[in-house]
């Protein structure tokens, strides 16, 4: 295995967001496209698909496995990052931060501050995946909210086009 593909691996495990490199965009937009074909519209029969590996051994591909790998190569294929969380999982808090895209110190504040709930082991901070998730959507909903905010107030005032008259 070369070390990109142990970076990459470790990256996946560590939960750490994952996007396609920019010379792999191209094949992701055509696997996106490929397995949508395969269930749209027809969805009167669930996906038969194998995975085929390295040396050529096939394993048939479960129904609810195929459909989390569609979502994927969909996202990706948007040039979005991915990251695979287990449900029920407990995170570091350096974990917690990697997801968020926050610094862990930025985080240890957040959760001082009763944001995000966490349970203490030893000297230790546990987050549930779960609240972690619904700060992250809380957060980015407010985010587009005050966009939208800030874009309204814009168009009230004239917008850019005043300072260029």
């Amino acid at each position: 295995m070369t070390t990109a593909a142990v970076s990459l691996e470790d990256r996946i495990r560590r939960m750490t967001p994952v996007a396609a490199p920019p010379e792999q965009q191209a094949a992701v937009i055509a696997l996106s496209r490929a397995m949508e074909g395969m269930i749209h519209p027809p969805k009167r029969h669930p996906p038969r698909c194998k995975l085929v590996g390295p040396k050529g051994e096939a394993i048939a591909l479960p129904e609810t496995v195929f459909y989390v790998l569609e979502r994927v190569a969909e996202l990706m294929a948007r040039g979005n990052s991915v990251t695979v969380v287990p449900v029920g999982r407990e995170l570091t808090t350096q974990q917690a931060a990697d997801l968020l895209n926050v610094s862990r110190q930025y985080l240890v504040r957040l959760l001082d501050e009763k944001r995000i709930p966490f349970r203490k082991t030893g000297k230790h901070r546990r987050l549930r995946i779960e609240d972690v998730l619904a700060f992250k959507e809380q957060r980015d909903r407010d985010r587009r909210s005050k966009l939208r905010d800030l874009s309204r107030l814009t168009e009230e005032l004239g917008g850019y086009d005043a300072e260029l008259k």
